[in-house]
């Protein structure tokens, strides 16, 4: 059976595609290099990296110049950060010859710091501050995979997926805001062959792990009675009450984005619909998970007759949409984690989940702003997304320009 990585080029013309075949050839049968098999976090990340039509041959683009890197990187939730990561990784990375460095959620490097030596090879393959470094762009590496597989990633030379990034050695660790769980970003360490260590990764996580708890001690203390709900790129949700976090089940999501947007309570025979397709489902089905969600709660807060919750609660879905109703497509973007809990097939998620994809989308190809565009169409729920390829290709500069055509018109043909 033709492996589906291979199978992807069998629309385009041989000759164009033929650099990509070659080097499909050589990254899976690089265990020889590597001297042990390919790991299955690798081999599923050169096949996103393949499915993306990254150029083995290329380098990561920059999307932020000096002038925008500074306001953009000060604003950025991952800047108050910055103190504890310099003190746990700067002497190390100096002495060691290799790099620190910061991304935000989209792979975008924020911070690249360490030995000046090692930062001018480094800026030959473009690892430098404002280049993304998200898989859809720049392939198999440790911060952009940390960020897709949402966990600690070490990449070791030959299996990073761009020919130029294989003669070095990263690790890297996903951040993430402790009171909402939403991913921020990734912490990574590059250099050669001397971070081609388990150490290196075990550290890396340890730097993330500090930098997580910083960030919980510089938050402002939740005031009484406040209740947010995060159910954005999440399948199931996180219900953060005065401090408490509670990680809810799958149907126990569901029930509180329907209660977060009927504020004014909802009948059992209404909230029935909106959670289910199944008209099979009996209304005692629906009380008895009510049931367990308030011994989950306490009964203070999830009230009945009609059901409806107590507080006021904050959720991110009405964030974005706030944002978007007042014109702030960029803020509402940075507040967009995700599909709307992207497993669910309940009718009311699917169509807050469709409406609010929708409005965001829109809203960014009327901006028309490349780095906006960009952010979406390499996100893992945009990297399809044909009318927001076509838009990215329309409004990037002309260098650019070529490959995001090429990009749009393959998505294209394999969606037709």
């Amino acid at each position: 059976m033709t492996d589906p990585w291979l199978a992807l080029a069998a629309d385009a013309d041989p000759g164009e595609r033929l650099g990509e075949l070659r080097h499909a050839h050589e990254v899976f049968t690089a265990a020889g290099r590597l001297e042990r098999p390919v790991r299955p976090v690798v081999g599923e990340s050169w096949r996103r990296s393949a499915r993306a039509r990254v150029c083995p041959d290329g380098a990561a683009l920059v999307d932020l110049d000096a002038d925008d890197i500074g306001p953009y990187r000060e604003s950025h939730p991952l800047a108050r950060a910055m103190p504890v990561i310099r003190e746990l990784m700067s002497a190390y990375a100096t002495d060691g010859e290799h790099l620190l460095a910061v991304c935000d959620a989209h792979g975008r490097l924020l911070w690249v710091e360490g030995h000046p030596v090692t930062r001018r090879r480094a800026g030959r393959m473009n690892f430098v501050e404002g280049a993304r470094w998200a898989e859809s762009v720049a392939g198999t590496n440790a911060p952009g995979t940390a960020i897709a597989v949402d966990r600690p990633v070490q990449v070791f030379g030959a299996e990073h997926f761009l020919r130029p990034v294989q003669q070095w050695t990263c690790a890297a660790a996903p951040l993430h805001d402790p009171h909402t769980g939403r991913l921020l970003g990734a912490v990574d360490i590059t250099g050669g062959n001397g971070l081609a260590h388990p150490h290196s990764l075990a550290f890396v996580q340890a730097v993330a792990r500090a930098a997580e708890s910083q960030l919980a001690l510089l938050a402002a203390p939740p005031t009484a009675g406040t209740v947010r709900l995060s159910a954005l790129g999440r399948s199931e949700a996180l219900l953060t009450v005065a401090g408490r976090a509670l990680r809810l089940s799958p149907r126990h999501s569901e029930i509180l984005v329907a209660l977060a947007r009927r504020p004014e309570g909802i009948g059992g025979e209404e909230l029935l619909i909106e959670l289910y397709e199944d008209e099979s489902v009996t209304p005692v089905t629906l009380r008895a998970e009510l049931s367990r969600l308030r011994r989950l709660l306490g009964p203070d807060l999830l009230l009945s007759r009609p059901y409806r919750l107590a507080s006021r609660v904050d959720a991110d879905f009405d964030t974005v949409a706030r944002r978007l109703a007042s014109g702030a497509v960029a803020s509402a973007m940075s507040a967009y984690a995700g599909p709307l809990l992207p497993g669910s097939q309940a009718p009311s998620v699917v169509r807050l989940r469709r409406r609010l994809d929708d409005s965001l989308r829109a809203a960014l190809i009327a901006r028309g702003d490349p780095g906006l565009l960009a952010d979406w169409a390499s996100s893992p729920w945009g990297e399809d997304d044909l009318p927001a390829w076509r838009a990215l290709a329309a409004a990037a500069p002309a260098a650019q320009r070529p490959a995001l055509l090429a990009r749009a018109r393959s998505l294209d043909a394999e969606l037709r």
